[in-house]
């Protein structure tokens, strides 16, 4: 007899936009468990995150009634997790414990059950975290088959669970089965029949394992149709019911019939996908030519178990913005332990730990701007908890985000400013009181998928079924290809250009010609008080001795700035200044190309906050600007994100110049 293991995953980024939690409610979590409800021999089990509960709890009463009828009856297993989802090797061990406790009490006030099973967010497997998981008290873990597979496991032999352990703390790891994780609910339901025929003849008692997205089930383009409309879901149920070969059974009930299939020990790794996606965007088309190439020959079970992609921590090394965000709370949480205690601050550092935001596949994650606008809000709440409780420097030098270089942190009584050493940028500009970060810009990468936008491949779709996001084709207009845009730099402020020639297409395009190394080069750090001096000794032309000064002071709701620059290259150059601004809302004049001409100051009126941006000159510039739009791939499709507004502030000079900025945020 096959024991049908069935799981779904449900879960929301904190604070989403409701519309978005509104839909997936009722296009996906409430009409499935109405289903599940009809058919009580229908066992599964299910985690929801935290944040979506209490969401469901709050604005679906109805949905979450439901869950907890379902749960009184012994029909759905709960699984804990981080309570705000958090990828768990990333975060600070204490941190975890945090985090997996709150949803475990929530899940025992609101559901009666002690859970001893953990959804793995994104099942990033890392052994460091077994040692937390266990003395939370959690006895199960769910994983992929393709974390045994990569490790030299045979898929037929993954039809049950497996012991490991680390530094003598024991868990039993669960295999997703890939194929069915494809096939549930995108295949007509005789082909999934067939399928767990096979698993029938792998043995005595195996499990067929599927523990996925419950978005699948009437988010995903077209399941809504295909799984409610024409009945999907419920002749799946009825099929396995009336089955006399395969049975519905819950994970705890399986362990306790069941003994383990042996000793496995598993690779830092999480799905093969993510591996893919956190590969540098060069590679993509690597992967990709090899994995056609060897199934070509037959031999796509050896690009499973020996091709490996990235692991997800890469995705801090393949952009700087995750790893800002990620090391901004990971030093809040480490430097202040001592705080924990207090549960305002505890509970700010845990939101701000969601995963979603720090990564980006075939999903929005780290390019959709209202999740970094969620990320910063919880990180600036949890520093200004940190300023009450204790008393805090207000100019801090040391290498925050991990990349070699130093920043230099300044904290005003509105202000939160940090400066790198590198490019003698800056990349963050908080205001307390609104929570908000000006300085919260994603750069125009290029992506692996664009390989594929500007080669498409013919859908797989078949006429059985529908497609799942893996498998549809991905084609871009003609509009959309001229825009792929790719910045050579993160887009942070106070940029520094050199140049012949410049105008709003070169700008835009960032295709003129850079005869400097101060854009990203090193500058020296120095600092007196809340005064900070940052000098690069360069060169124009790789030829030129160059030098120069940016000298900062900072007020409770300014930042004013003196640029000096001498250089020996003789001939007259413009220098740009740019700046990257991220709006929640980008004000109107703000969203075309524009040319400003000449003027001495530049003033943005920002509607979400309430404050005016003001840019002073000590001597007229010249001001152009462009909306910085990315062209990225979601589970819906292409999307095109304003992801903030590009301004360069541009100055001509011979042999030297002197330029002062005043900043004011009011």
């Amino acid at each position: 007899m096959v024991n049908l293991l069935f799981g779904i995953h449900c879960h929301q980024p904190v604070d989403n936009f409701h519309e978005v939690v509104d839909e997936a409610v009722e296009k996906a979590y409430r009409p499935f468990l109405e289903i599940a409800k009809k058919y009580p021999e229908f066992k599964f089990s299910a985690h929801y995150s935290g944040w979506l509960l209490e969401y469901i709890s709050k604005y679906h009463k109805l949905t979450f009634r439901l869950l907890q009828e379902l749960s009184e009856r012994g029909q759905i297993e709960f699984f804990t997790a981080g309570y705000y989802e958090p990828v768990l090797s990333s975060i600070p061990s204490d941190d975890r414990k945090f985090q997996i406790e709150k949803l475990n009490r929530f899940i025992k006030e609101n559901f009666g059950q002690e859970p001893k099973g953990l959804w793995l967010t994104e099942r990033v497997w890392d052994p460091s975290i077994v040692k937390e998981i266990v003395e939370v008290g959690l006895e199960y873990v769910i994983v992929d088959d393709y974390h045994f597979i990569s490790s030299g496991f045979k898929k037929d032999r993954l039809k049950g669970y497996y012991l490991t352990e680390n530094d003598g703390y024991i868990l039993k790891l669960f295999p997703i089965d890939k194929t069915l994780r494809y096939m549930i609910p995108f295949r007509p339901v005789d082909r999934i029949e067939n399928y767990l025929e096979y698993i029938q003849s792998l043995g005595d008692n195996p499990a067929a394992i599927i523990f996925d997205d419950g978005e699948k089930f009437g988010i995903w383009p077209n399941t809504y149709q295909w799984v409610y409309e024409n009945n999907w879901l419920e002749k799946f149920i009825e099929k396995i019911i009336s089955s006399k070969t395969v049975k519905f059974n819950l994970y705890r009930k399986y362990v306790k019939e069941n003994r383990p299939l042996g000793l496995a020990y598993l690779p830092i790794t999480s799905y093969q996908e993510m591996g893919e996606w956190s590969l540098p965007a060069e590679d993509f088309p690597l992967i990709e030519q090899l994995k056609e190439e060897l199934s070509k020959e037959g031999k796509k079970d050896i690009f499973e178990k020996f091709v490996k992609g990235s692991i997800w921590k890469n995705f801090f090394v393949k952009y700087p913005e995750s790893n800002r965000i990620h090391k901004r709370i990971l030093e809040l949480s480490v430097n202040n332990r001592d705080l924990k205690k207090d549960s305002s601050f505890l509970d700010n550092i845990l939101k701000a730990q969601c995963n979603d935001v720090l990564w980006h596949g075939v999903f929005g994650g780290l390019y959709l701007p209202n999740l970094r606008d969620n990320a910063y809000r919880y990180i600036i709440k949890a520093q200004k908890e940190v300023e009450r409780l204790k008393k805090t420097p207000k100019v801090e030098c040391k290498d925050f985000d991990l990349d070699g270089n130093d920043e230099i942190k300044v904290s005003t009584k509105n202000l939160i400013v940090i400066l790198s050493q590198k490019g003698g940028h800056l990349t963050e500009l908080s205001i307390k009181e609104r929570e908000f970060n000006y300085q919260n810009v994603l750069t125009r990468y290029r992506e692996g998928y664009h390989y594929l936008m500007l080669n498409p491949k013919d859908s797989q779709e078949s006429n059985e079924g529908i497609s799942t996001i893996h498998e549809s084709g991905v084609s871009i207009s003609e509009d959309l290809k001229n825009n792929l845009i790719t910045d050579w730099h993160t887009k942070d402020s106070f940029v520094d250009h050199f140049t012949y020639s410049i105008d709003l297409e070169s700008f835009k395009r960032e295709n003129f010609y850079e005869i400097s190394d101060f854009t990203e080069g090193s500058f020296n750090i120095e600092y007196v008080g809340d005064k900070v001096s940052l000098k690069r000794v360069g060169f124009l032309k790789n030829i030129y001795n160059s030098v120069m000064i940016k000298d900062f002071e900072f007020g409770d709701e300014f930042i004013n700035c003196s640029i000096r620059f001498k250089t020996e290259n003789p001939d007259r150059l413009h220098y740009i200044c740019e700046f990257n601004l991220h709006f929640a809302e980008i004000p109107q004049f703000l969203r075309e190309e524009r040319d400003f001409g000449m003027l001495d100051n530049f003033v943005i009126d920002d509607n979400y906050t309430g404050k005016k941006l003001r840019f002073e000159f000590d001597r007229p510039v010249r001001c152009l600007t462009y909306p910085l739009n990315t062209v990225s791939q979601s589970e819906k499709g292409v999307d095109v994100i304003t992801q903030g507004v590009t301004v360069g502030f541009i100055l001509d000079f011979e042999l030297n110049f002197s330029l002062k900025i005043k900043i004011s945020i009011t």
